[in-house]
C-alpha cells in the first residue's frame, strides 16, 4: 500500500449517543454526502463518500439477536462479537486490501451475506468497541469517545423512544438499567484510550435541571498525540472562565458560559474546552470562533459556516455540534499531515 495506506479513525459510543450525527458532520468537512453502497443490501450499515467509508462495528456481532437471547448476553458483551475478524479486516483495509465484511441486519436481527469494502482514504470504525481490543486499537490513527452522562442519556432516550417508538417510561428505564453493567464493564473503560472525548452533561446554569435540554459539553483533548494540536481559548495552558453574553451575543436565559484549562483525565494530561448553554443565533458563533485557537480551519469563520450549513442537525445550537465540528476539522488536518509526511518519506525508507 505504501503511501496510499488508509487512515483509520475510531469512534466509540453507546447506542443513541449521536454517532450518526457526528458521522454526518465529519463527512461534510471532507465534502460530499455519505451514502449506503450503491446496488448493495438496502439494510447495509456502511456509509461511503468520496473520501470516507464508515463501517458499523455491529457488523462484527458473532451472535444474532436470537443467539444473544439464548446465551443470555447483550450486544455490549465481547462474547457476542468477533474481534479476530474485526482486527483482520480493519488491518487489511488499512493495508490497502478489499474485504468481504459481514452485515448485521438491525431490522431482522440476523447476520446477512457479506458486502465488499474497498480501502478508502479514511476508514471510520464506529460502534461499541473500537478501542476494546488492543490489536484494533493499535491500528487507529485517531480515536474519539462520545460520553453522554446517564442523566442526559435518559432524557434523550425518553424523548426518542416515547415520542418516536411508543415505549413506556418504565420500559425505557428497564432497558437502560439492563444495559448498565455491561456498559460499565466493556464500553465506558475505552474512554481512557481516546485521543478526544466529547462529554455531555446536564447544565450547571439552571439549579437541579432534569430536562436535558440545556447541556454542558466538554471537549477533553489528550496531550502529546501526534498530528493533533488541542484547541484552546484565549491563552494556551491558562485556566479561563468566560461569559460572552452581553453586547456581542444574543443570550436568553440561562445564558452561555465557556471554560478552558489543563486537567488530568483517566491518568492522562489533557486540556479541556467547555461550553454550558446554547446559542440563540448561530451566525453569532463567529464571535466565539474568533476567540478559539488551533481550530485547524482553512479560513476565518469555517466552523460557523459548517454549523450554519447543518443548523437542522441535533445539537447545532450547543456544545455537542460545536465540538463535533471542531473534531471533524482536526481529523481533516490530521489526515492532511499524515499524507504530507508520507509524501516526504520514500516508500523504501517507510518499509525499512
Amino acid at each position: 500500500a505504501g503511501d496510499s495506506q488508509t487512515i483509520v479513525i475510531g469512534l466509540a459510543a453507546d447506542s443513541g449517543c449521536g454517532k450518526s450525527t457526528f458521522m454526518r458532520r465529519l463527512t461534510s468537512v471532507f465534502g460530499g454526502a455519505a451514502e449506503p453502497p450503491k446496488g448493495g443490501n438496502p439494510d447495509s450499515n456502511t456509509l461511503i463518500s468520496d473520501t470516507t467509508t464508515v463501517i458499523c462495528l455491529d457488523d462484527y456481532h458473532s451472535l444474532d439477536r436470537t443467539g444473544r437471547k439464548e446465551k443470555g448476553v447483550t450486544a455490549l458483551d465481547p462474547k457476542a462479537n468477533d474481534f479476530d475478524l474485526m482486527y483482520e479486516q480493519v488491518k487489511a483495509i488499512k493495508d490497502g486490501k478489499s474485504v468481504q465484511k459481514p452485515i448485521y441486519n438491525h431490522v431482522t436481527g440476523l447476520l446477512d451475506a457479506p458486502e465488499l469494502i474497498k480501502p478508502p482514504k479514511i476508514l471510520v470504525i464506529e460502534g461499541l468497541h473500537p478501542m476494546y481490543d488492543s490489536r484494533v486499537r493499535e491500528l487507529l490513527d485517531f480515536s474519539i469517545y462520545l460520553d453522554i452522562s446517564n442523566e442526559v442519556k435518559f432524557a434523550w432516550k425518553i424523548q426518542r423512544d416515547m415520542a418516536e417508538r411508543g415505549h413506556s417510561l418504565e420500559s425505557i428505564k428497564a432497558s437502560i438499567e439492563a444495559r448498565k453493567p455491561d456498559f460499565e464493564a466493556y464500553i465506558d473503560p475505552q474512554k481512557q484510550y481516546a485521543d478526544a472525548v466529547i462529554e455531555v452533561l446536564p447544565t450547571q446554569l439552571i439549579p437541579d435541571d432534569n430536562e436535558g435540554k440545556i447541556l454542558r459539553v466538554r471537549l477533553i483533548q489528550k496531550a502529546g498525540v501526534k498530528y493533533f494540536s488541542p484547541v484552546y481559548l484565549f491563552d494556551e495552558g491558562s485556566t479561563i472562565s468566560w461569559i460572552p453574553c452581553g453586547r456581542k451575543l444574543t443570550c436568553s436565559y440561562p445564558g452561555i458560559k465557556f471554560f478552558y484549562g489543563p486537567e488530568t483525565y483517566k491518568g492522562n494530561e489533557v486540556s479541556v474546552v467547555e461550553m454550558d448553554g446554547q446559542f440563540d443565533r448561530l451566525d453569532e458563533l463567529i464571535y466565539v470562533e474568533s476567540h478559539l485557537s488551533n481550530l485547524s480551519s482553512k479560513f476565518y469563520g469555517e466552523v460557523t459556516q459548517q454549523m450554519l450549513k447543518h443548523a437542522d442537525f441535533p445539537g447545532s445550537n450547543n456544545g455537542t455540534g460545536l465540538f463535533q465540528t471542531i473534531v471533524g476539522l482536526k481529523i481533516r488536518d490530521l489526515f492532511e499531515q499524515i499524507v504530507a509526511s508520507r509524501a516526504e518519506t520514500p516508500v523504501g525508507a517507510a518499509k525499512a
